[in-house]
């Protein structure tokens, strides 16, 4: 279970001040009581069971007002079923390092081929949208089951400057969020308004699938875009792909790309020289865990052809959330119902 509001839970605070108030009470009548003994004498009188009678109304319009609070704190539970129909988001680094020939004939083209193998391999209820990114992202085909406009897009990938691993996933959220009314845009700058975080658990019908080689250098930071990915109930598998040191120089001085147009935009992207990096494995792990992902290391063709074909795309679900506040609410009426009538039968008013 998990609440949408949490703050109504501070409305609890008023329950041990009730409970000191009405102590308070109990006290002060008995100081009162003192003054007439004779009352006192039939108090003491009174069998025990009359005793507990006076206190068993008071603690069911206690339950009853904690019911209630916990109402407003909208309590939800979190139900997965199989999805019918299942959108995935394959988000492809073409940063200049991606035509490092330590995998041959080079890393873009081992993904390409991996993708095509990958898109060939999914049913008819599997949509497929391609989002690339360098120094930018953007969406090159919206997702779709036709697998001869999936194999263009893929085929017509070129490489660019930089790697903006946050705006390829914020750019896929844009991707879901275009087929799905339930999914929320991104959010990107300071102006935009961020949407209520789905519950704990609930995931969309829909995943994305980073596929990088090196670090990101441009754009909004990866584990923020993640956040948002969160928020949004979007799983993010994550793929660190090339080898430990494998490698090419692009040409030019370093720090600049071969036309010589600045710096590159440092590891991952064919900064310092050319040469690659490394890939940023702790944030690709991070986002990955905290979105409900996986992260997976791929160094050959091979191995990223394995990674794709284990994704657990056949195991996507999707969430219903069912609100409980209507069953805690009804039940808190029930409770003060209950607590007004006993105190009615037990002490009738004069």
């Amino acid at each position: 279970m998990d609440l949408l509001w949490p703050g109504a839970l501070l409305l609890l605070v008023l329950i041990p001040l009730l409970i000191a108030g009405y102590v308070w009470m109990l006290r002060r009548r008995k100081r009162v009581a003192v003054r007439f003994s004779s009352l006192s004498l039939l108090r003491d009188a009174l069998p025990r069971r009359s005793r507990w009678r006076r206190h068993v109304p008071f603690a069911l319009f206690v339950l009853a007002l904690a019911s209630l609070v916990l109402a407003l704190a909208r309590p939800v539970a979190v139900v997965l079923v199989p999805a019918g129909k299942t959108t995935i988001v394959l988000t492809m680094d073409v940063s200049r390092s991606m035509r490092a020939t330590d995998i041959p004939p080079s890393r873009l083209e081992a993904a390409e081929a991996a993708a095509l193998s990958f898109v060939q391999r999914q049913p008819s209820t599997t949509q497929i949208g391609i989002v690339a990114f360098a120094g930018f992202a953007e969406m090159i085909q919206p997702p779709t089951s036709e697998q001869e406009a999936l194999e263009l897009a893929i085929t017509s990938l070129t490489t660019g400057r930089g790697t903006a691993v946050g705006s390829g996933i914020l750019e896929a959220i844009d991707v879901i969020a275009e087929i799905d009314p339930s999914v929320a845009p991104s959010v990107r700058d300071a102006t935009g308004v961020a949407p209520t975080p789905v519950p704990k658990g609930a995931y969309t019908p829909a995943i994305i699938v980073v596929l990088t080689d090196g670090v990101s250098t441009t754009g909004p930071a990866p584990l923020e875009a993640a956040q948002q990915a969160l928020d949004r109930g979007i799983r993010v598998y994550t793929i660190g792909f090339g080898t430990e040191n494998g490698g090419i120089q692009f040409g030019g001085p370093p720090g600049r790309d071969l036309q010589g147009g600045g710096n590159s935009g440092g590891p991952g992207g064919g900064g310092f020289g050319g040469f690659r990096r490394g890939i940023d494995e702790a944030t690709l792990r991070e986002i990955a865990s905290m979105t409900g992902g996986e992260y997976y290391s791929a160094e050959s063709a091979g191995e990223l052809q394995t990674v794709l074909r284990d994704l657990p795309t056949s195991l996507i679900m999707r969430s219903e959330v069912t609100e409980l506040s209507v069953i805690c609410t009804a039940l808190g009426a029930l409770l003060a119902a209950l607590a007004v009538g006993l105190s009615l039968l037990w002490h009738p008013l004069p």
